[in-house]
């Protein structure tokens, strides 16, 4: 029984990393430029495919990783260019809309150019330390490499961005932009570059997130993004979205609510309870547990 439920709480924390990295995506938008990106799930998607070519033409899988966050990195900064910052000053309602088409852009794109066939990543192309099978024994418990792999770069990419965010120059922008675009400007503060800066990190952390969810779940298709980005969405939400902190414990706390549910009660219920988690936020807790009460401007 014990034994049972430790193994539960790694697999939520494994999944829950995942989430969490695809949050801190969404929450960094969010607290820059009040967006909720529904295209970010579909960055998971590119990024996944991004590693998939590369390494389907001989690429070693390190570089295959680096060259798909560059890519969605520099994907994300021109939907913001060409989507995104032709509209800010626009009723959020436009950029919302906006957004949606953005996602079902990538997903018919992505459908087009790779077929609705599923891909999988060939285990024999990534590195052996990443595989499921090689476990490592803590005592009562076996463990994969994986798991840990994904749980300890989750956790090293939320220290480095939190340290970016409060003691880099440029994170400190980030903060000034996302209190008082107004003010951040007369600072002279390039609003546009940091915005675009942001949706660059967003986009590599969910390429990232993407890659490591396909060698999770080895199975690449264009709507594989959807599902993981809406449940991110929730987390960030659950730990207060526009907190990195929260974006974190939200992931986590999402994905052992979920491995809890799969474990003791049924896979099935396991989507409803999750969003129904999310009501349930909305209704008692709006801002989150990190989040801030703030009073809009009119």
């Amino acid at each position: 029984m014990f034994k049972n439920f430790i193994e539960q709480t790694i697999n939520g924390l494994q999944t829950g990393s995942i989430y969490a990295l695809i949050a801190l995506g969404y929450t960094m938008v969010y607290g820059i430029v009040k967006l909720i990106n529904f295209a970010h799930g579909d960055i998971l998607m590119v990024g996944a495919y991004a590693v998939l070519v590369a390494i389907s033409n001989g690429m070693p899988f390190s570089i295959a990783l680096i060259l798909s966050i560059i890519f969605c990195s520099i994907l994300g900064v021109v939907i913001d260019y060409f989507a995104y910052r032709p509209i800010r000053n626009a009723p959020r309602i436009s950029a919302l809309i906006t957004a949606i088409g953005v996602s079902f852009l990538l997903e018919s794109l992505a459908l087009i150019i790779f077929g609705a066939t599923p891909k999988i990543i060939d285990t024999n192309l990534i590195p052996v330390f990443l595989s499921p099978k090689i476990k490592i024994n803590l005592g009562f418990v076996n463990v994969s490499m994986l798991t840990i792999f994904v749980i300890v770069i989750t956790m090293i990419c939320m220290f480095i961005l939190n340290l970016f965010i409060r003691k880099t120059k440029l994170g400190k922008a980030t903060r000034a932009v996302s209190q008082d675009t107004g003010a951040a400007k007369l600072m002279g503060i390039n609003v546009n570059l940091t915005i675009a800066i942001t949706f660059a990190i967003g986009s590599g952390l969910g390429a990232l997130g993407g890659v490591l969810y396909a060698i999770m779940y080895p199975t690449i298709e264009p709507y594989m993004g959807m599902l993981p980005g809406l449940k991110a969405f929730i987390a960030a939400v659950f730990g207060g979205i526009g907190s990195i902190p929260g974006a974190m414990v939200g992931g986590y706390e999402l994905g052992i609510i979920e491995s809890y549910t799969k474990g003791y009660i049924s896979s099935t219920w396991a989507n409803p309870i999750v969003f129904g988690v999310l009501i349930l936020i909305l209704i008692f807790k709006p801002n989150g547990l990190f989040g801030k009460n703030m009073k809009e401007k009119v």
